[in-house]
């Protein structure tokens, strides 16, 4: 309760900046998706937001530009579509049969070739691409996880 009345009360005044610290924290999955529907509508309303998080899908829903920080400096800022591409791997999931159902992993960026010949010559059951998530980036960029 207490954390829905701290966000409602940021809304009163109808600011144009929105300062939010950990705005979905302890909250069940169906009220923080509210929240994040709440504030995705500010934001098309003009509203410029700075959010403090550890939820990493919600930054990545919500924000903009991201940034990184680790003992108080910046490591790394961009946008979470930007981070995805210079620190993630592109990677394809594949699940097929070959006498027995068989799970690989490929890299788009080295094994095109293995990839297109499981495609053509092979049952596809699924394909998947992968992307690096921003936790993942995080703990690439810090050497540590997310506490």
């Amino acid at each position: 309760m207490k954390q829905r009345l701290v966000f409602a009360r940021s809304l009163l005044n109808n600011p144009n900046y929105l300062f939010l610290d950990e705005p979905t924290a302890g909250l069940d999955p169906t009220l923080g998706s509210r929240i994040s529907e709440l504030i995705l509508k500010e934001k098309e309303k003009g509203k410029v937001i700075f959010l403090t998080t550890h939820n990493m899908k919600l930054a990545d829903k919500i924000c903009d530009r991201v940034a990184f920080l680790e003992n108080g400096r910046i490591r790394a800022i961009d946008t979470p579509y930007n981070l995805k591409l210079q620190y993630g791997k592109r990677v394809a999931k594949i699940t097929y049969h070959n006498k027995r159902k068989q799970e690989e992993i490929y890299d788009l960026d080295k094994e095109r070739k293995e990839l297109s010949s499981i495609i053509l010559n092979e049952n596809i059951e699924t394909i998947h691409t992968g992307e690096a998530t921003l936790e993942d980036i995080f703990i690439k960029i810090t050497g540590r996880g997310l506490s």
